[in-house]
């Protein structure tokens, strides 16, 4: 059953994770108010991102501040704090949702921002909300296969368009209860971006090693959670249901190469709710004082919510702690991958 999808990282390590913040606090209290008519009309009550979601506020770039600037922000410093010389970075990976344009890339607007060499290859992966961890298996196993020896992950994202657009959408004289519940999700979106350096480990002793991780797909659902550059459309429980369901095939499968039920140190799960977080905590048996928590402070950052609450537990992990990263990705995808950090 593992096949392709179980992969054994041999000569990568993380030599550092770093985030670049969105300055704008936007709470849901002040989106609750935006759209208090519709929830009048329709019949629901305000507070339903706090209440249901227990995400409290979210940020969104300043004005004249793209996500692109905040993915080259986090870009610079975690090349500086990799100590790693640009001109030995051989890819750049942008994995972000958000996007201005079909051609080009996202990827190559990072490079330039950057003042990456020519010789560092660039592109875009995107696979929803697993995309970075995607593009660290990806470098990792170029590392692995010596076609370099470093690598830069970045992502940067901004809902703000898109939830903008949702709320005048749904303030329209036709909105449906449902149509406020379809859109929902959109609204518990965050702006912000990370990045992160690898390297070979034997040049890197310093490094946290990858050890490993397991994908699985079931993309059966991959109408589940649909959306443009303006708006987003999700059946939550469908959602919910099926990302539970193929994340335990992924974990019982994963029992015959890895351990990761017990003896980890910490559980980055990608943040989307109280709600969700919860269901994977009783699932699979995890302590949850062991899974650190962004979402109630900067919502559903997509593929930048892992590095960036991983990025904000570095400081209080201990040479030798092992930690999992948990990524879901609507369409379906499920990825975990251990870290000996």
């Amino acid at each position: 059953m593992s096949g392709n999808a179980t992969h054994r990282f041999r000569n990568t390590s993380i030599l550092t994770v770093q985030t670049a913040d969105a300055s704008q606090v936007i709470t849901s209290d002040a989106l609750d108010e935006r759209l208090l008519d519709t929830y009048q009309r329709v019949g629901l009550r305000p507070g339903l991102l706090e209440r249901l979601c227990g995400i409290r506020e979210r940020r969104w770039w300043a004005e004249g501040v793209s996500f692109v600037d905040g993915a080259a922000m986090a870009g610079a410093k975690a090349i500086s704090e990799s100590g790693v010389d640009p001109a030995g970075i051989g890819l750049m990976i942008n994995t972000s949702v958000s996007r201005k344009y079909l051609e080009p890339s996202t990827a190559v607007a990072v490079h330039s921002a950057l003042g990456l060499p020519r010789s560092a290859q660039n592109f875009d992966v995107t696979n929803a909300c697993l995309g970075f961890v995607n593009g660290m298996e990806l470098a990792a196993a170029m590392i692995d296969s010596g076609m370099i020896d470093h690598a830069l992950i970045v992502n940067g994202e901004d809902p703000q368009i898109a939830q903008e657009r949702t709320i005048d959408r749904l303030n329209g004289p036709g909105t449906t209860s449902k149509d406020v519940i379809a859109e929902f999700a959109t609204l518990t979106l965050g702006s912000g971006a990370a990045a992160m350096v690898l390297g070979r480990t034997d040049q890197h002793p310093e490094g946290h090693r990858m050890v490993g991780s397991v994908t699985r797909a079931a993309t059966e659902h991959h109408e589940l959670c649909v959306g443009d550059f303006t708006m987003m459309r999700t059946d939550l429980k469908g959602l919910l249901d099926a990302g539970m369901e193929l994340s335990e095939d992924m974990w019982r499968e994963a029992r015959a190469e890895f351990d990761w039920a017990q003896g980890m140190d910490r559980y980055v799960i990608h943040q989307v709710s109280k709600v969700h977080t919860a269901a994977m905590c009783e699932r699979f048996g995890i302590d949850e004082a062991l899974v650190p928590t962004t979402f109630p402070t900067r919502g559903n950052l997509g593929p930048a919510s892992v590095p960036f609450t991983l990025a904000g537990e570095q400081d209080s992990l201990d040479d030798g702690d092992r930690v999992l990263l948990m990524g879901v990705g609507s369409g379906l995808n499920v990825s975990c991958l251990e870290i000996a950090w």
